[in-house]
């Protein structure tokens, strides 16, 4: 019996479409065209993505336990000034469990890993959002805290996680109303130059986190004086900026793996590394908005832009709406191509039953010409 302890008969690089392939992962790839069932069991066979699904699937239970924490025993509901918190851990929620799911999915097809990933992205640019919301809420350094760039900061993240959504997807398919045909495949952007299509989603998802954290790095690591905002958040925060930054390093780099190609198929390669790291610095910058949120709460109360509707829970709900919508934009030409293949190959079939059978009933000598 397969198990963690053994490894499952997997694929090689060279034996999976150009569409599944990992920087320097050799081997441990699953067929590229397994059921819904077969990924559910990868669940517990070792291969190249079962630690990529595992460390982002348990950590999504312990983010759901908090936020039902915040629900319950903080009465969010009742008091509008947990509403960011609220955002943000429901973002926390979202993004592993997409992330989890599209990895355990992705080999159903070369259609089906676009769509999943698709999802994965959007649920990224929601947690960008989220970040976003709680900064603005709690975190913006005294002296910035009801300026014109404090009161329009939700709204650009809005904007830029639209932006995010859409370039991410972009970076896998192109536009597709614009150029699906049957060769589409070919054309895709990753296929066409794999590098850029990082690249490019490298920027899609830097470009958010650099804005979001424009507050946070002026207020630890520029700002001197009054109005500063030095408490004990601060080391927090000091420690989820650290992880986040080694969390891109991962991402881009592809190291361990890049350095020994093969070494790290099923434990320890860069995916698995950028998994753990961006959780950990998820995790202190939980711990370090819920310190700042306790520890001025009533400096803001009296100082800040007033919590409400319209910057917390209104631009989290556009924003999802708005990215399904990117989602589905660019999914239902996948869609509506594979319906067309399979109608295609069942006409086919049934032309070589018919044919076949026509043929079966023929009387002996009969020509066909004289059908």
């Amino acid at each position: 019996m397969l198990s963690l302890f053994r490894l499952p008969r997997g694929f090689t690089i060279n034996q999976v479409p150009k569409v599944f392939h990992e920087d320097s992962i050799m081997s441990g790839y699953r067929h590229p065209r397994s059921s819904a069932t077969d990924c559910i069991l990868s669940l517990f066979q070792l291969t190249n993505e079962t630690l990529n699904i595992w460390t982002h699937f348990l950590p999504t239970w312990y983010f759901l336990w908090k936020l039902v924490t915040v629900v319950l025993m903080q009465t969010a509901w009742q008091d509008p000034f947990t509403w960011p918190l609220l955002v943000f851990l429901l973002s926390c929620c979202v993004y592993p469990l997409a992330s989890s799911c599209a990895h355990t999915f992705s080999t159903m097809s070369a259609r089906a890993r676009h769509i999943c990933f698709f999802f994965d992205y959007a649920a990224l640019s929601f947690y960008s959002l989220g970040s976003a919301v709680v900064y603005s809420a709690y975190v913006f350094p005294d002296r910035w805290v009801g300026g014109s760039f404090h009161r329009g900061f939700v709204v650009m993240a809005v904007v830029n996680t639209v932006v995010c959504t859409v370039l991410s997807c972009y970076s896998r398919l192109g536009f597709p109303f614009l150029q699906f045909d049957h060769d589409t495949m070919k054309k895709f952007p990753e296929r066409r130059s794999p590098r850029f299509s990082k690249m490019l989603r490298v920027v899609a998802f830097a470009f958010p986190y650099l804005f979001d954290s424009l507050p946070l790095f002026y207020r630890v690591f520029v700002c001197v004086g009054d109005g500063c905002t030095d408490n004990d958040a601060n080391v927090l925060h000091y420690y989820h900026i650290s992880l986040s930054l080694l969390t891109g390093f991962l991402f881009a780099t592809h190291l361990p793996e890049r350095l020994a190609p093969g070494s790290f198929d099923y434990i320890g390669h860069s995916h698995q590394l950028f998994h753990v790291c961006g959780i950990l610095g998820t995790h202190f910058q939980m711990k370090a908005v819920e310190q700042d949120m306790v520890t001025r709460r009533r400096w803001l109360s009296e100082n800040s832009v007033p919590v409400a509707f319209s910057n917390s829970l209104g631009p989290a709900l556009l924003c999802v709406v708005i990215s399904l919508g990117v989602v589905m934009l660019f999914s239902l030409p996948l869609l509506s191509e594979s319906v067309c293949t399979t109608k295609t190959k069942t006409k086919t079939k049934t032309k070589t039953k018919t044919k076949t059978k026509m043929k079966k009933r023929r009387p002996e000598g009969q020509s066909p010409s004289s059908d």
